[in-house]
């Protein structure tokens, strides 16, 4: 017979942990129809892997590339990563649903992260709506969506007020979940740190997370905190996942955040293994870098941020206001992850401003803004930032040891997510954080190789079989006959990635070939322009 593809003199790494064996594989209607010592049939295309490692594709357990596809879908940053499947509606947030009449809304909320987003028009309501409007588009690699606690709050429950929803509420909740999950979502996704889910209470969320049990699905978190409050926040991932029921729960980009809280992953990772020996699932992500990314506005205390972005706009207009922030900051608030204390305003950059006005302080400081803009303090520029640019600001920020990423790296229940999105340069003018860019090369290259922290058939154990059985893609994260070909070629002596904090829109390099179902979509190095990406449904 004659193939698509076979690939040629490759060492395979199937995905499972298992060492490298030379093989080629051959590759028909996008799948991996062959795997044999030598196949002496022809094919439309050959690729000479010689020298290389041929691998499954990376599926990319923790992504917000979903804020970005209505404006690109070409996932150059991630593609040319070897990510071939990324899983969206993260963090509690997402694009859908989208009720009739909140249409505006909806569009100042994701308007923060892009201007540009709030300049479209989303022509779905539903979440079934909003897969099938997914599927008709030309997607780059396969996607696989949760439903956001966040929509669901502001889709049928109180929204942005800081109180419990009422049984009505819930119920509007409950429904609009039941039909994500009926729809193919694969759970549901919190991110407790942010306004209004942090709100929520434990309770709320069990009774939610009781509706993905019926339909086998997972609980995907940001805890409630990581620094201070860390192992509460651990707990009631395991505490919510016992309680309802559900298949189980992820515990997403797991850090320890401020360096008085450096050393604590010792206790968060014997909380997550004592948790599966008594039956429960409970697994984690993270990204290979020392800071974090998020909006400048979740560095506010918890009331600040009630009510919808007018409303927070007008609190921190106010001298008195502010004056009682920056006591608060300083005496702390029970149960609020205190960033400016933790972290300190010289830890926390400036990635996106949305007012060209601040254009010329991005990947600075804070402490350095005010200097560069004369303000009077920290507290000055801080509050300035928010206000020039209606809170539309994205930092990252530094607050992790190198001993706790590596001890979370090298955890059983550890797999890889970039945090980041599939973007093209030309998405924005600021500058994202590198995991955007960088993260598996940055294992593969700093990690693997230079620094043996892992091997290579670990890593890629992370990076693909791991998430695939998490979420039950029995069909991928595999090289192996009857799976889909999503597969990557590298040369594990070259492969790193090249991303800064100061120039993210760096490719890595040594990651020559990206295969996505059966369709070269990187070819020596560069993009080819198809998008053979499919919306993956949960398994039923």
């Amino acid at each position: 017979m004659a193939y698509d593809i076979i690939i040629k003199n490759g060492k395979i790494i199937d995905g499972a942990g298992n060492p490298w064996y030379r093989g080629e594989i051959g590759v028909e209607n996008g799948k991996i129809a062959k795997i044999a010592p030598k196949i002496k049939d022809d094919a439309k295309k050959v690729i000479d892997a010689n020298g290389m490692i041929v691998c499954p594709g990376f599926i990319d357990i923790h992504s917000h590339t979903d804020y970005f596809l209505p404006v690109g879908r070409g996932q150059e940053s991630t593609l040319y990563q070897g990510v071939t499947t990324a899983v969206v509606g993260m963090c509690g947030d997402g694009m859908a649903p989208i009720p009739e009449g909140r249409e505006e809304e909806f569009k100042k909320r994701v308007g923060i992260i892009d201007p540009a987003l709030a300049r479209l028009e989303y022509p779905y309501h539903t979440f079934a709506e909003y897969l099938v409007y997914n599927e008709k588009k030309r997607n780059s690699a396969n996607l696989v969506f949760f439903v956001g606690y966040g929509n669901l709050r502001w889709a049928g429950g109180q929204g942005g007020e800081n109180r419990p929803a009422d049984l009505i509420e819930l119920q509007k909740m409950k429904q609009h979940l039941r039909e994500a999950m009926e729809a193919g979502a694969f759970g549901m996704s919190t991110g407790l740190i942010y306004a209004p889910q942090l709100y929520a209470k434990t309770e709320e969320i069990i009774e939610l997370a009781k509706v993905i049990a019926n339909y086998n699905g997972l609980y995907f978190s940001h805890i409630r905190g990581e620094g201070a409050s860390v192992l509460r926040a651990v707990g009631e991932v395991i505490e919510i996942v016992e309680k309802s029921g559900c298949a189980g729960g992820q515990i997403a980009h797991h850090k320890i955040s401020g360096e008085q809280y450096w050393g604590t992953s010792k206790e968060t990772t014997t909380l997550i293994e004592e948790a599966n020996k008594r039956g429960l699932s409970i697994t984690c992500d993270q990204y290979p870098y020392n800071r974090g990314m998020a909006g400048l506005m979740a560095a506010l205390p918890p009331w600040v941020r009630e009510g919808e972005n007018e409303d927070i706009l007008n609190r921190i207009k106010k001298p008195e206001i502010q004056g009682r922030i920056r006591k608060e900051v300083k005496d702390g608030i029970k149960g609020w992850e205190n960033w400016i204390r933790d972290e300190g305003f010289h830890n926390m950059f400036i990635s996106t401003a949305n007012n060209e006005n601040w254009k010329d302080i991005i990947t600075k400081n804070i402490t350095e803004i005010t200097k560069i803009k004369g303000l009077s303090d920290d507290f000055d520029t801080f509050f300035n930032l928010l206000i020039d640019n209606e809170l539309g600001v994205q930092i990252t920020i530094k607050s992790m040891g190198e001993e706790d990423i590596r001890r979370i790296m090298t955890s059983r229940y550890h797999m890889v997510g970039t945090d980041g999105s599939g973007i093209t340069a030309a998405i924005s003018s600021g500058a994202f954080h590198p995991r955007f860019f960088g993260t598996y090369p940055r294992i593969l290259g700093k990690y693997v190789r230079e620094e043996k922290v892992l091997t290579l058939e670990q890593a890629i154990r992370k990076m693909s079989s791991f998430p695939a059985q998490r979420l039950g893609l029995h069909d991928r994260g595999l090289v192996k006959e009857g799976n889909w070909a999503d597969i990557v070629i590298f040369d594990s002596d070259k492969v790193i990635d090249k991303a800064t904090y100061e120039q993210p829109y760096q490719l890595p390099e040594g990651i020559p070939y990206v295969i996505v179902n059966g369709v070269i979509v990187v070819e020596r190095g560069k993009r080819n322009r198809k998008a053979p990406g499919k919306v993956i449904r949960r398994p039923t």
